[in-house]
C-alpha cells in the first residue's frame, strides 16, 4: 500500500473518521474514499451502502470490480443522566455494540452500584466529555429533565453532527428548550433534528420499555439515516 494513503487512513482512524480503502480489483491501484466525498454513479451507491452498512467486500460498478476495506469508528452511545431508564439503556445499547457512556453530575444517583460496568461519570458533562468529544458517530440520548445538565451536551452533539440526538421531556417540555436553544444561537432546522419526545412511539411505559424505544431509534438513525424518523405524539 502507498505509505501516503496509509498515513491518510491511519490519521482518519485516529480522528474518529469514516474512510473506504477503495481498490480496483483490476489493477491493485488504492484510492482513499472519505464519507461525503461526492463519487457518482453505481460505485457512489456501493461506497455510500458500506459506509452505511460498515461491511467491506468486493463490488462490481460500470463493468469494474473493486474491493471495498472499509473503516468505520465504533458507534457511541453518550448518555447524560444516570436515571432508571439509562440503567435499562446502558447494558442493552452495550449488547447492540455501542460504546456506552453515562454522564451525570448528581452523585447520588451517578453511582457504580446502580451503574455495574458502565462507565460511568459523576461529573458535569461539558467536564466529562473534553477528553472525548461528541462527534458524528455519536449518539447522545439526554435523559436528565433537567436543563442546566441537558442544555450543554445537547447543543454540543448538534454543533457537531452527531448522528442522533434525542432528549426526554413532553411537548410543553420540548417548547420552552426550542426557546432556550434558539436564544443560544441555534438555528430552526439544528433544533429540529432532536427526537422529541425520544424513542419510536411503541406505547412504551416503563423505563425498560421507554430503553427499548430510545435504542430502536437510535439504531435507525445509524442504519438508515436517510429516513426521516416516526412522529411521537408525546404528551401535552
Amino acid at each position: 500500500m502507498d505509505p501516503h494513503l496509509l498515513r491518510k487512513l491511519n490519521a482518519a482512524r485516529r480522528d474518529r473518521q469514516a474512510a473506504i480503502m477503495l481498490t480496483d480489483l483490476a489493477d491493485g491501484r488504492n484510492r482513499l474514499v472519505m464519507k461525503g466525498d461526492p463519487i457518482a454513479g453505481e460505485l457512489g451507491e456501493a461506497v455510500e451502502k458500506a459506509f452505511r452498512t460498515a461491511k467491506s467486500g468486493a463490488v462490481e460498478a460500470e463493468g469494474q470490480r473493486f474491493f471495498l476495506n472499509v473503516h468505520v469508528p465504533s458507534p457511541r452511545m453518550v448518555i447524560i443522566g444516570a436515571v432508571h431508564i439509562s440503567q435499562a439503556l446502558a447494558p442493552m445499547a452495550t449488547m447492540a455494540g455501542f460504546d456506552v457512556k453515562v454522564i451525570d453530575p448528581r452523585t447520588a444517583f451517578a453511582t457504580p452500584d446502580r451503574f455495574e460496568n458502565v462507565d460511568l461519570t459523576a461529573d458535569w458533562p461539558e467536564d466529562a466529555l473534553k477528553d472525548s468529544p461528541i462527534d458524528a458517530f455519536t449518539a447522545l440520548v439526554a435523559v436528565t429533565h433537567d436543563p442546566k445538565i441537558d442544555d450543554w451536551p445537547l447543543i454540543s452533539a448538534l454543533k457537531t453532527g452527531a448522528f442522533y440526538v434525542g432528549a426526554l421531556g413532553s411537548r410543553k417540555t420540548h417548547g420552552r428548550r426550542v426557546e432556550r436553544l434558539t436564544e443560544a444561537g441555534l438555528r430552526e432546522a439544528e433544533i429540529g433534528r432532536i427526537a422529541a419526545p425520544i424513542g419510536l412511539d411503541i406505547g412504551a411505559q416503563s423505563p425498560e420499555e421507554i430503553a427499548v424505544a430510545i435504542l430502536a431509534q437510535v439504531i435507525a438513525a445509524l442504519r438508515k439515516p436517510s429516513q426521516p424518523m416516526p412522529a411521537h405524539p408525546g404528551k401535552d
